[in-house]
């Protein structure tokens, strides 16, 4: 058995990590007031742009309270990293814009289902509801 002060405590990196809110990132304001339909089709105007920058053709928001709190196209290519799933990219966007990583009253809207990493993600950051739009660009 571990002694208690052995190895690094949950609670000691929960809120201070989350406080230091990615340092140099200037933090976005939330957008006006859109219905969940225009959150969808902001999904998909930054699918395009993920799909026009040479990545994968995928696009998320996060919506809460009725705006857009976060928001990204794919990033996988462009950034060489795996898990910049738009989905991924949007709930770190909503988390960094909001100052919290409790996403309980939001709702992640995607151009397609996420996968299971997304969807662990959402679960992760307790997000509400997964709405996703199987559409062709």
């Amino acid at each position: 058995m571990r002694p208690a002060s052995a190895g690094p405590s949950r609670r000691r990196f929960g809120a201070a990590a989350l406080s230091l809110c990615w340092p140099g990132f200037a933090v976005a304001e939330v957008s006006p007031a859109v219905s969940l339909a225009q959150a969808l089709q902001r999904a998909r105007a930054l699918r395009d742009e993920a799909s026009s920058a040479g990545d994968q053709p995928f696009g998320a928001v996060v919506w809460c309270g009725g705006r857009i709190v976060g928001e990204a196209p794919s990033r996988v290519v462009t950034a060489g990293d795996p898990t910049a799933h738009a989905e991924m990219e949007a709930i770190r966007d909503a988390a960094r814009r909001l100052g919290r990583r409790d996403l309980s009253d939001c709702v992640l809207v995607s151009t397609s289902r996420p996968c299971r990493m997304c969807e662990a993600a959402a679960g992760w950051a307790r997000i509400e509801r997964l709405v996703h739009g199987d559409v062709p660009p």
